[in-house]
């Protein structure tokens, strides 16, 4: 009976293993904190993981505390993590090609439109492709911030308000923008704008209006701005490791695509819609003034953004393939609205379903 007893019980316990290994449990990291909007596309991306597999693929996500958005090409090469955040624009040597879309920032106003453009764009990019290819990852899509605007110590109006005046500056863009208007640029990062304005070292952020909640601008800042100034848009939000996404099947590659292109939009909705309106009542409630700049300012602003493109396109060719999807996605979203859930419908008729999951990535 007990020799019975035990042969039941190894049983029992092979059949328990046997039903694990075939269940597919990725980790996963965000690479920021609980709320920032990566960590809650991740969070969409475990429950639509699991819907789109009917549970034989699961998503465990690591907070930043594991890995850190700095941390996340290291985690996903040392298989750490199977799928991770990455940020090119945090690795301009490994991504100069993929960063050209960041080069062109000021084309920037709508943020599912720049989201989607720079998904179609490193998905059928070959230098991008191979850029990825040698950190040994696949991307599978991108999200886009808010449209950034000015937030100050001292009222902008006017163009000439900018003279001298200390800006932080998120990247080159930006920097071009400052620079034509007479401020001065400060590459400072993201983290510390709350004390360069707090102290005087900078005047102000060139930078977007969640940054009053996620760095508490909100209680040093006096003026927000509405200059529309661009977006951040250079992301690859579902970075797979590239052996674990070659050991997939095909049938599981297209499931973790389509969950993917579903999560994709839930970050640009989040980051660009979201949280800006409970950050733009956090700015009222603090009493921080909201200015709309005069007409000629906005159309000087807008003139500079076009000829900075342009001057973009003319050096470089990529440059101008990301502003015919720019222009793609912008008509789309018009027509389509933002609608989350229809645009990623959408994203996969117009890029998914025409990849050969076969092959990419690989």
């Amino acid at each position: 009976m007990k020799h019975t007893k035990i042969l039941m019980a190894g049983a029992a316990l092979a059949l328990m293993l046997g039903g694990a290994a075939n269940a597919q449990e990725l980790r996963v990291a965000g690479g920021a904190s609980p709320n920032h909007p990566s960590t809650y596309m991740y969070q969409q991306f475990a429950t639509y993981l699991a819907e789109e597999s009917g549970g034989a693929m699961t998503a465990t996500l690591l907070g930043s505390e594991v890995v850190s958005l700095m941390q996340v090409p290291d985690a996903l090469g040392s298989e750490l993590i199977s799928i991770g955040n990455m940020l090119p624009l945090f690795f301009p040597a490994d991504f100069a090609r993929t960063n050209v879309a960041g080069d062109m920032a000021l084309l920037g106003r709508d943020s599912h439109a720049m989201a989607l453009a720079m998904t179609e764009f490193v998905v059928n990019c070959a230098p991008c492709q191979e850029e990825f290819g040698n950190k040994g990852v696949v991307f599978l899509g991108a999200g886009a911030s808010d449209v950034y605007l000015l937030i100050t110590t001292s009222p902008v109006r006017t163009a000439a308000d900018l003279q001298g005046l200390r800006l932080r500056s998120g990247g080159a863009p930006f920097a071009r923008w400052a620079e034509h208007f007479g401020a001065t640029p400060v590459s400072m990062p993201v983290g510390e704008q709350f004390e360069g304005m707090n102290q005087g070292t900078i005047d102000g952020s060139m930078a977007s209006i969640v940054d009053m909640l996620s760095f508490r601008l909100a209680d040093v800042a006096k003026y927000v701005t509405a200059v529309p100034l661009g977006t951040y848009h250079v992301t690859s939000n579902f970075s797979v490791n590239r052996d674990v996404w070659s050991s997939m099947s095909a049938d599981d590659r297209a499931t973790l695509v389509r969950a993917a292109n579903r999560a994709n939009p839930t970050l640009t909705d989040r980051w660009g819609f979201q949280l800006p309106e409970a950050a733009r009542g956090a700015a009222a409630g603090a009493g921080i003034e909201t200015i709309t700049p005069d007409a000629d300012f906005l159309a000087a602003s807008e003139a500079f953004a076009t000829n900075d493109a342009a001057s973009r396109i003319a050096a470089d060719p990529l440059a101008g393939e990301f502003a015919a999807l720019v222009e793609k996605w912008t008509a789309i979203v018009d027509e389509v609205g933002d609608d989350p859930v229809a645009l990623s419908a959408r994203a996969m008729d117009e890029i998914w379903s025409k990849v050969d999951l076969g092959a990419y990535g690989l």
